[in-house]
């Protein structure tokens, strides 16, 4: 079978390409030697069945970043049968960059106009003809998106594959033709394959080449001393890189042939207009706040629109004993008011789980009081406790993959790029951040776009901070505790502030760190923002549904595995050589895991939701979620259901709001008043500690994979310290009020201790290292 592989640049629509020719065959893994993702699938469209590769995203194939050389490696060693090169036909003249790289390499080429539809739109036309005799290899218009003229696309790859091609380059009568013609004889007598493209490059001084043919470095140098270019001062990369664009400039671009209509003009001043809003230093990161508030109340609010207020609910209530409405309240509203379309799909499958582990129960209500337990508390609690919140999980993805492929999520990095480089950072560095609102993993394996070191070791530590998709069942579950514990029906508002805090935290302590231990200037930050075009129905839905599938095996294998594993040692108390089972009136507290909780509980006193007799439930929780942060969750509801079962408080299919409501009504025990008193800053204060603490422990491996040596160790205790300072606070400041002082204290220290240090090492013309 034939290897096709495909290459262009970011937001070229190469993924879109890549689906929609591989469909369900498409299949990821990794890279030899390396996590950037490697995926490849096989198309039947054409005359015979192919498989296509699917390489990184590059702007060129030059060694800056991992991506930009596993593409290169791959097409000179791997030397597939063909290269499809995707266009943004909108973006004609960038594109085409790495399109003059691509033929400089001894390989078939195709090059696939995308976006053909887009282009239509705009009243722009293509001379494909003329295009494809410029260039020399074939071209083919294409829309990845609606999936126009593939098969043609793939039947021309296979023809074109068939032929061997020898490069050629569009650099032949710049000044530094003479040199590449001398090179490429050099590396052709020592027969080396694709010689044009390792002359070119080693004209560049390409470190890669520079390691590879120390021999013919000479060449490059006896050239310099004879040809020195007082416009570009010996740099030859400069040079050549002026000399492919103004090649396309003036052999390429004349295919393009726009044709002017009104309707056009009204769209782009139209688009001109929303971005003056949208990008405005001044309102675009209000409006991006108000977004974010939006995504939230639609996913999370008790209290849509806030009708709560200006409607009688108690009307709704009334229907509860009707034969036909009963079965709908607390499905569609709530005391508080009528529930977000993302708490009525999370009611309705929490109603659902509910009623098959009670049908469970009733079933098992003869057998032995363990296997119960065992199957409804340990197995389903936990299980149903984590899957209760998949579909405002999904809400959240669709919302975020709205606002990523309408295109505003650039807008976003732009806006951000103006306030992140006060602090030393980059707008490239937000894009690894907000990724990090989906996964953590592929968010830090995408800080290798930041050429800086010390900026992309400080992102990688703050990524974290951007709660994944894996924290939200703790924001969901404990806000909506917090909300029906203590009067609070806005749970959405109380998710969108933690987002804010993460989002403020990671601000705060990467300029913490690029005034520190990582000082630095912030590398440049070059983006194109795309047009403004409604997101497909079809690629949005596979990204949700994807996200569907990694949430679900995620609950049936680890959190599954977690949480029986957490019922039997939480069931069970180790008595001499034996193991004996504790039922469903014995305290917990004295079982193995009870045991090794209370031991580490004293530890987090300080943050609050260590104190009292329960304390150890939310500290095993913590630590559970150090193997997958849904676990927290999981073992949270386990142990919430068995302790619920030993007061012999019935829960229903919520267990751990039960749990904190029997914490927050005052009874005999002071824990008790004390709990009903500082209750939402302890849960405040456990929401933030997982969302500020060591990540999973995928995202821990993929730093220790990602971070330079010597940086994993002191990463993890920036993780640590963090998660105390800041859960320290959210509990003791509302608690003990004069606490304040000594944060305030201790930040006017720490940042006097910063200027003296940093202006003592300016004074020597010292920059600091890093830890």
């Amino acid at each position: 079978m034939k290897n096709f592989a495909l290459a262009g640049n970011p937001n070229c629509g190469k993924t879109t390409l890549f689906n929609s020719l591989t469909g369900s065959t498409a299949h990821v893994g990794n890279w030899p030697g390396v996590t950037v993702d490697k995926r490849d699938g096989t198309c039947k469209l054409g005359k015979e069945d192919v498989n296509i590769i699917d390489l990184p995203g590059i702007y060129s194939l030059s060694p800056y970043t991992p991506e930009e050389v596993i593409s290169r490696q791959y097409i000179i060693d791997v030397k597939p049968d063909c290269v499809i090169n995707i266009v943004d036909t909108t973006n004609l003249e960038r594109n085409l960059y790495l399109t003059t790289q691509i033929m400089e390499m001894d390989v078939p080429v195709v090059v696939a106009l995308n976006m053909m539809d887009v282009m239509e739109k705009n009243g722009e036309q293509v001379d494909i003809k003329e295009l494809e005799r410029q260039l020399g290899v074939p071209v083919v218009m294409i829309s990845a998106l609606k999936e126009k003229n593939l098969k043609e696309l793939i039947n021309v790859a296979i023809q074109a594959s068939e032929n061997k091609r020898v490069g050629k380059t569009v650099l032949e009568e710049s000044p530094i033709g003479h040199l590449i013609t001398d090179l490429t004889i050099a590396f052709q007598g020592t027969e080396i394959s694709n010689p044009l493209f390792h002359a070119v490059k080693l004209a560049e001084l390409d470190e890669v080449e520079i390691k590879q043919h120390p021999q013919l470095i000479h060449v490059v140098g006896g050239f310099k001393k004879e040809n020195v270019d007082p416009k570009f001062q010996g740099d030859y990369e400069a040079l050549i890189a002026d000399g492919r664009y103004k090649y396309i400039t003036a052999h390429y671009s004349p295919c393009v042939k726009r044709v002017f209509n009104e309707e056009n003009n009204k769209k782009d001043k139209r688009s001109y207009r929303i971005d003056r809003i949208l990008t405005n230093r001044w309102v675009g990161i209000p409006i991006f706040i108000f977004v974010l508030f939006l995504i939230f109340h639609l996913t999370f609010s008790e209290n849509f629109l806030f009708l709560g207020g200006l409607i009688n609910t108690d009307n709704f209530a009334s229907l509860a004993d009707n034969t036909y409405w009963g079965g709908l309240t607390g499905l569609f509203w709530t005391s508080g008011g009528i529930n977000s379309p993302g708490v009525i799909l999370a009611n309705g499958l929490n109603a659902l789980t509910g009623a098959f582990t009670e049908l469970m129960r009733t079933a098992l209500a003869g057998a032995a009081p363990w296997v119960s337990g065992f199957i409804c508390d340990g197995v389903l609690g936990g299980l149903f406790a984590v899957l209760g919140f998949l579909p405002q999980i999904l809400v959240l993805f669709l919302l975020f993959s709205i606002l990523e492929d309408s295109g505003y999520m650039a807008r976003i990095a732009f806006i951000l790029d103006r306030l992140f480089r006060k602090f030393g950072l980059s707008g490239r560095a937000f894009l690894p951040m907000i990724m990090g609102f989906g996964c953590s993993v592929p968010a830090m394996i995408n800080t290798r776009t930041i050429a800086d070191e010390k900026e992309r070791v400080a992102t990688l530590r703050v990524i974290p901070f951007f709660s994944c998709g894996a924290k939200l069942p703790i924001l969901t579950a404990i806000s909506g505790c917090i909300a029906a514990s203590f009067g609070f029906a806005n749970v959405d508002i109380i998710t969108l502030g933690m987002y804010l805090l993460g989002m403020l935290t990671a601000i705060v302590t990467v300029m913490i760190m690029r005034q520190t231990t990582m000082r630095g200037h912030s590398s440049p930050f070059i983006m194109e923002l795309p047009d403004y075009h409604l997101p497909q129905f079809k690629s949005t839905m596979m990204l949700v549904w994807d996200k569907a599938k990694h949430f679900v095996k995620k609950a049936f294998t680890i959190i599954l595995a977690s949480t029986i594993i957490i019922w039997f040692i939480a069931h069970f108390q180790a008595d001499g050589t034996t193991w004996q089972y504790l039922g469903d009136e014995t305290d917990l507290s004295v079982s193995i895991l009870g045991t090794i909780g209370k031991i580490i509980q004293p530890l987090f006193d300080v943050v609050g939701f260590g104190i009292g007799p329960y304390g150890w439930v939310f500290v095993v929780a913590i630590i559970a979620g150090f193997i997958a942060k849904e676990n927290a969750i999981g073992v949270l509801g386990t142990l919430a259901a068995s302790v619920l079962a030993v007061k012999g408080i019935e829960y229903g299919n919520d267990a751990i709001g039960t749990f904190v409501q029997s914490l927050s009504t005052s009874g005999t025990s002071i824990y008790d008043a004390y709990f009903a008193a500082h209750g939402p800053a302890m849960l405040l204060s456990f929401i933030a500690f997982n969302m500020f603490t060591i990540p999973c422990f995928a995202a821990v491996a993929t730093a220790k994979g990602e971070l330079p040596k010597g940086k994993f160790w002191s990463t993890v205790l920036f993780w640590i310290l963090v998660s105390f300072v800041v859960s320290s606070a959210i509990f003791l400041i509302p608690t003990y009020w004069w606490t304040i002082f000594i944060y305030v204290g201790g930040a006017l220290l720490a940042w006097l201790i910063i200027f003296l240090i940093n202006k003592k090492r300016d004074g020597k013309g010292l920059t600091p290292k890093g830890v």
